[in-house]
């Protein structure tokens, strides 16, 4: 059996687990839930989901358009986010896993990698200050953004076109993606830290997309499944975006195909710009509302 086929078949066992997890929650829950307004819940989801396809992510959409218009309570906001993630985002690892050659290797060393991190890192990362990591991320992605900027204007050369990684560079991408998966426990996205990883690594830009959204699905099985069994969810809004969201997927996925490397590496850059630019407002708010002698703990 292929690393390929091993990582498939992982998806597709989750996948299945998930959906009968989340059809068993339903039919609990589907009373409870008879109010939820699904079509403005399948447009901020649907949209969110072809932007997380692009690498800009979803969470900070879908939080923002619910608060906006009151669609999820907030006690049920985190567990909703996480389960409509679910299938999207395995969406996305097919379509790019079978569309893109990245070596085998580096595709399961770095997904493996980012697994461990989210469950054994996490233990390290739970004592830090969010606050912190927020600011800190936040000024080292806008570094980042200007060299990939520079780079674009041909100032000094960057960016490659290998699709797998080897020697020293796969440690570096192994320990990167380690830490990346742990960060999301405190809530810091692994998309565009993992973006920048292989683009300075030197792989061709397309190549992050199947690594970070394979890393992403697998997490996502652990993570919704937490919030389903205790049932801190909205299993009416998340099937909505468990339909839509793969719909998009597959729209925005054929986009992003389409682009060349160099259009390719302008989108990166503007998805590192934007997300370096998001992590600061998200510093600032919670800045704003805690008073100056509180620290921030991960939740």
């Amino acid at each position: 059996m292929s690393i390929f086929t091993l990582i498939q078949a992982g998806l597709l066992v989750g996948s299945g687990i998930f959906c009968l997890m989340l059809f068993v929650a339903w039919r609990k829950n589907h009373k409870q839930e008879a109010d939820t307004r699904i079509i403005p819940i399948a447009i901020i989801g649907g949209f969110a989901h072809f932007c997380d396809t692009l690498g800009i992510g979803s969470f900070a959409i879908m939080t923002s358009g619910y608060k906006q218009f009151k669609l999820i309570d907030d006690q049920q906001l985190p567990g909703t986010l996480n389960g409509q993630s679910v299938l999207p985002t395995v969406f996305q690892s097919f379509i790019f896993m079978t569309a893109i050659a990245v070596d085998s290797v580096t595709l399961l060393s770095l997904v493996a990698a980012a697994c461990v991190g989210a469950t054994i890192g996490a233990r390290l990362v739970s004592s830090w200050d969010r606050q912190h990591i927020r600011i800190v991320m936040s000024v080292a992605l806008l570094i980042v953004a200007g060299l990939m900027l520079a780079g674009q204007l041909k100032l000094f050369p960057l960016g490659g076109s290998s699709l797998g990684l080897s020697g020293w560079k796969l440690v570096i991408g192994i320990v990167g993606n380690f830490i990346f998966g742990a960060l999301m426990t405190v809530g810091i996205g692994l998309y565009a830290p993992c973006m920048v990883m292989i683009y300075l690594l030197g792989m061709n830009p397309l190549a992050a997309f199947p690594v970070m959204m394979c890393s992403c699905a697998f997490l996502s099985f652990f993570s919704s499944a937490s919030f389903i069994r205790h049932n801190r969810f909205n299993s009416r809004a998340t099937i909505t975006v468990a339909v839509v969201g793969p719909i998009m997927v597959i729209i925005a996925a054929y986009l992003v195909k389409s682009l060349n490397m160099h259009v390719l590496s302008w989108l990166v850059c503007i998805v590192v710009f934007y997300t370096s630019i998001t992590m600061y407002r998200s510093w600032l708010a919670d800045r704003k509302v805690m008073p100056s002698n509180t620290v921030v703990k991960a939740q």
